[in-house]
């Protein structure tokens, strides 16, 4: 009998344990045989209500997990596929969807992805054309229409979410990205990795704080002292190993068998705190070859959980100078609840030009402004005149180079990233908040820019309006408008902001209205 994973986290009395499984780039029967190994055992287990499987992690090729994801479902084992956006356009990742479902595998992690690695003769040309939020909107859209042909079960989508960011504009853009993921129609949130357990309450704290009610599970990893390294040298986007914990997990693997009991040991600690403080479940991971040691980290988490509070102290590994919403209190260890009344400034940023863009944005480039109708009359002339056309190339053209480095895709979302071309200043174009990439404020591509979204979280924290970084669901870029005058197409209704389509309206439909709460 199948177990699903569904009902599993549906069940506020269930506490729900996800394994996390990653196909290999050896071998093929190897990497099948010890796959499909790891699930047989989990599902005689009994206390595994999923097993995940990961989507070319690091951007890098591996087996593809709809195939080893099905077989794995007919063993009755149910499965949580990993679905990225780095490697097909809109068209293949519609019609992968649309596979999953017919093959019964509706549970979705739904991400944006790494950054494309070294596939066949050099890297991969990187694709995102979604992002994990417009992937999630596809999503929902399909679950509508199964619904509308008589299938009343849709997609069971789920997003990721970082707690363990560092600065105070990455913070805020990882939790305004999750309300837009909510908004969107993710259904459950599974953790980044990080050993902060004060990250981790105050994941739930913010999710409380913005009316998220969506079921979280918190990661936790069997951490060896190689991927520690990997880790700490920011190898894994997203992921947290601070410089004190690699020196501790070094330590304890000066003897590999001791090094073992202490992973097994720290991984169910924090379990048992993550049960604790009120996650809904935990996702494991770094356990490739054994099902024995899941086994027993859950063995041991069964026997001191219920002293979850002694263990706090040992995942005390804040990052230096990390921001944080709230005050610790000095006795738990905790966060307090109350707001951080030491909060940093934003980063310096150039608040003239930006206030002037959004001037004139408001001015020119709104259906509210007293010339709205002067100029959506010249643009209509401007579009059927060759002159008129080659005046507004002059003008708008050079502006929008100097100013925001336009590569003139046709359907500007400068509007959303606070005057912040999405297209030429972030690599994976994301037009819906910050992926879970960045380091310390820099982008993960990049390491020498600062990451674009919290250079707009600095912006709009100029003038108190960082809440707008949570407002709205933005349809992804309209590709038949690309090399066309951006200025012509929002005044015609062509662009997002304007045309009638079908995922307009849905955004328009589940646009995220959560408070703002500052």
């Amino acid at each position: 009998m199948i177990r699903f994973f569904r009902h599993d986290i549906e069940d506020p009395g269930h506490f729900v344990v996800t394994l996390e499984l990653v196909p290999g780039s050896e071998s093929l029967v190897r990497t099948v045989d010890t796959v499909m190994g790891m699930a047989r055992e989990a599902y005689s287990d009994g206390r595994i209500s999923a097993v995940s499987i990961t989507d070319n992690p690091g951007g890098n090729p591996s087996l593809s997990p709809d195939v080893l994801g099905n077989e794995i479902f007919k063993l009755g084992m149910d499965v949580i596929v990993h679905f990225t956006c780095r490697d097909a356009n809109r068209v293949g990742i519609e019609s992968r969807a649309l596979q999953l479902a017919m093959m019964g595998m509706k549970n979705i992690l739904a991400l944006t992805g790494d950054y494309s690695g070294t596939g066949f003769g050099g890297q991969g040309a990187p694709v995102f054309d979604l992002d994990s939020t417009s992937l999630t909107c596809m999503l929902s859209m399909l679950s509508d229409r199964f619904d509308r042909d008589g299938d009343p079960e849709g997609f069971f989508t789920g997003c990721a979410v970082s707690p363990f960011k560092k600065t105070k504009g990455e913070c805020h853009a990882q939790y305004a990205k999750l309300c837009k993921k909510i908004a969107a129609g993710a259904q459950f949130v599974i953790t980044q990795l990080g050993y902060d357990v004060q990250k981790f309450q105050e994941l739930l704290l913010m999710e409380d704080r913005l009316g998220i009610r969506q079921p979280t599970l918190g990661s936790l990893y069997y951490l060896t002292p190689r991927i520690a390294r990997i880790m700490n040298g920011v190898k894994i986007p997203g992921a947290v190993v601070t410089d004190g914990l690699i020196r501790k997990v070094e330590k304890e693997w000066t003897t590999p068998a001791e090094g073992r009991k202490a992973a097994i040991e720290r991984s169910a600690k924090l379990g048992a705190i993550l049960k604790g403080i009120g996650y809904r479940g935990i996702h494991i991971g770094g356990i490739q070859k054994n099902f024995d040691t899941v086994g027993k980290i859950l063995d041991r988490m069964g026997e001191i959980e219920k002293d979850w509070k002694d263990f706090i102290p040992e995942f005390e590994f804040p990052q230096p100078g990390g921001f944080y919403f709230f005050s610790r209190h000095p006795e738990s260890g905790l966060s307090d609840g109350k707001p951080n009344e030491t909060e940093p400034e934003p980063a310096p940023t150039r608040k003239n030009l930006f206030n002037l863009m959004r001037d004139a944005h408001s001015l020119f480039f709104s259906f509210d402004s007293p010339i709205a109708g002067l100029m959506e009359k010249f643009c209509r002339w401007a579009d059927k005149s060759r002159f008129g056309g080659i005046l507004v190339s002059l003008v708008e053209d050079p502006t929008k180079k100097l100013f925001l480095d336009c590569l003139k895709c046709g359907d500007c979302g400068i509007v959303h990233v606070a005057f912040l071309c999405p297209e030429s200043q972030c690599p994976k174009h994301i037009r819906n908040g910050a992926c879970g990439g960045s380091y310390n404020g820099r982008c993960e591509v990049y390491p020498d820019r600062r990451c674009i979204w919290y250079r707009a979280f600095n912006r709009l924290a100029t003038c108190g309006e960082t809440g707008e970084m949570r407002k709205g669901c933005i349809p992804p870029r309209m590709w038949e408008l690309n090399d066309t005058s951006s200025w012509v197409n929002f005044h015609l209704r062509r662009d997002h902001q304007g045309a009638a389509t079908e995922i307009t309206r849905f955004c328009s439909a589940v646009s995220c209205r959560i408070e703002n709460n500052g």
